[in-house]
């Protein structure tokens, strides 16, 4: 995978494959002076759909600025029924992120943000608990605590989507916020929620999930990074990571394991998902990675 470059244009485009629709998207861009960086495509031969990501750099001189090119495009995706988008140069994704106790995945994305690594905006950090407030605050990012109880859950869910609309939010990442997302949040939330899992799924369900691994010996260990869905758990996987393990691992060196391969697969899902390389395909996902 090339390197990603904030600077550049990126068409995404999928469609009901057949002959003709690279020659027609190719060469929409050749027409307008677009020099083609990246280009990768797939096409899913099980259910004859075609996915299409290009990143381009623009001619300053003869390529239409961004609405005009979005305007021209109309046509090449009307006539191959598309479902598309054109994101500029500038469009940096603005992402908020929900946490409660603990700090690992949380330091990870401030860290990959801080060096660019994530080329991402952070329009707040939301937890049930203060714990990490401070620690936020350092890095000038704003703090929302909403705690949350029985009796005080929906009312805090609506006032959370009241606040990623109030910041323009793209993307909501669940960085261990260890609450359980109603089935109404998360439709609300469909496409554009990411969650971290700590196994690799299938696994461990419930409390405890590395000392349960390690009473039945496993020999693998890892994360899943995943959309969020009102099926808890079951969302379009984005990104897993593994690790071979033995006899000889205690409970705790498997949860330190488990957290290398926790910050791993969610900064990768999330750099995937602002970098418009993920397609969502009904309970499936395509990853151009």
């Amino acid at each position: 995978m090339d390197a990603f470059a904030p600077g550049r244009h990126i068409l995404t485009a999928s469609c009901d494959s057949r002959v003709g629709t690279v020659a027609a998207l190719s060469g929409f861009l050749a027409d307008r002076r677009c020099n083609i960086r990246e280009l990768q495509q797939f096409d899913d031969v099980l259910t004859e759909r075609f996915y299409f990501r290009c990143a381009f750099d623009a001619d300053p001189a003869r390529t239409p600025a961004l609405d005009a090119l979005r305007e021209q495009f109309e046509p090449v995706a009307r006539s191959q029924d598309m479902q598309w988008a054109l994101h500029g140069p500038k469009q940096r994704s603005r992402v908020a992120i929900m946490v409660s106790r603990a700090d690992h995945c949380l330091e990870d994305l401030l860290y990959r943000r801080r060096t660019g690594e994530l080329d991402i905006d952070i329009t707040m950090v939301v937890s049930n608990h203060v714990d990490l407030q401070e620690r936020v605050e350092r890095e000038r990012i704003a703090f929302v605590h909403l705690p949350v109880t029985s009796i005080n859950k929906a009312a805090q869910e609506q006032e959370l989507l009241r606040q990623i609309e109030a910041s323009q939010t793209d993307l909501l990442v669940l960085a261990r916020y260890m609450q359980i997302l109603s089935n109404d949040l998360c439709r609300a939330l469909a496409g554009r929620a990411i969650n971290i899992h700590h196994s690799f799924l299938p696994g461990f369900k419930g409390a405890r999930p590395y000392h349960q691994a390690h009473a039945r010996g496993v020999k693998l260990i890892g994360a899943t990074a995943h959309y969020v869905t009102a099926d808890l758990d079951e969302g379009p996987i984005i990104e897993q990571v593994v690790e071979r393990v033995d006899h000889a691992y205690t409970p705790d060196l498997l949860a330190a394991i488990g957290r290398d391969s926790e910050r791993l697969a969610l900064s990768r899902a999330v750099r995937f998902h602002v970098e418009h390389r993920v397609f969502l395909d009904g309970d499936r996902t395509v990853v151009f990675r």
